[in-house]
């Protein structure tokens, strides 16, 4: 033990700690620098604001700082098409040169989507649907039915929509909604001298009733023209009003 600690005073173990010392702090200095020249420390980009921007204009200002980019797409109803909605990394964020940028850009036609099944739902959860859809809910139109605010039928452009029909994401439905007045009583109309054609259309707009029960009465040349001869119910002193919805059959013959 006396000669280890007589060695730690001698020179020579003074000059062999000093070259180790010295070669450690070599090594972290050389391993130090060569790090900051490999990732080329404190030189980079801060990656502009492209939200908003047109896309050629967002790859113009890309390919001024030699930025990479590439392009998603997404549709958006409300914002116009070809604008740059989304960007990352986002804007301001510090970036080495030649990094790559991803761009979600507004497409200009909408994609096509299939109509829910929404018949006879509530109108809350129907419009709920049709806006996981991607569809919004127009107008909002009565007729006479027991049941209140349920969705009797959906219309687009006028025309009736059936679940399954593909139609552009965005669009318009319209609701037409049961009034909850289904136990209302209307007139009773006189349908005699009427062909089935026209009874269905009077019965259907004028009296919101329906079609019965259709019999025919002796030989029948043309079922086209048939008249009706009697109807149940029929207008009477005593009965005039049914409630809505009552069918009504008819007796067609082609002797008026």
């Amino acid at each position: 033990m006396s000669k280890f600690i007589s060695y730690l005073k001698t020179k020579s173990f003074r000059n062999n700690f000093i070259a180790a010392i010295v070669t450690v702090v070599v090594i972290l200095l050389v391993a130090f620098f060569s790090l900051r020249y490999y990732t080329k420390h404190g030189q980079g980009l801060n990656v502009p604001v492209l939200k908003g921007l047109a896309f050629t204009q967002a790859v113009s200002k890309l390919e001024d700082l030699g930025l990479r980019y590439e392009v998603d797409s997404v549709f958006v109803m409300d914002s116009p098409p070809g604008i740059v909605i989304d960007q990352d990394p986002e804007a301001n964020t510090f970036v080495k040169g030649n990094r790559t940028i991803y761009l979600t850009v507004n497409v200009a036609m909408a994609p096509n989507v299939k109509f829910p099944d929404i018949e006879f739902k509530p109108l809350r959860e129907a419009q709920a649907l049709i806006e996981n859809y991607g569809l919004k809910l127009g107008d909002t139109t009565y007729k006479s039915d027991v049941s209140r605010d349920v969705v009797l039928q959906a219309l687009f452009g006028g025309q009736p929509l059936k679940a399954g029909e593909s139609l552009p994401k965005g669009s318009r439905i319209d609701f037409v909604l049961g009034d909850g007045k289904g136990n209302e009583e209307v007139d009773i109309p006189s349908l005699i001298g009427l062909t089935k054609d026209e009874a269905v259309f009077a019965l259907k707009n004028g009296a919101m009733l329906t079609l019965g029960t259709v019999t025919y009465e002796g030989e029948i040349t043309d079922s086209v023209n048939a008249v009706i001869i009697r109807q149940d119910p029929f207008l009477t002193d005593s009965v005039s009003k049914v409630k809505i919805g009552t069918p009504v059959n008819i007796t067609l013959s082609n002797k008026k």
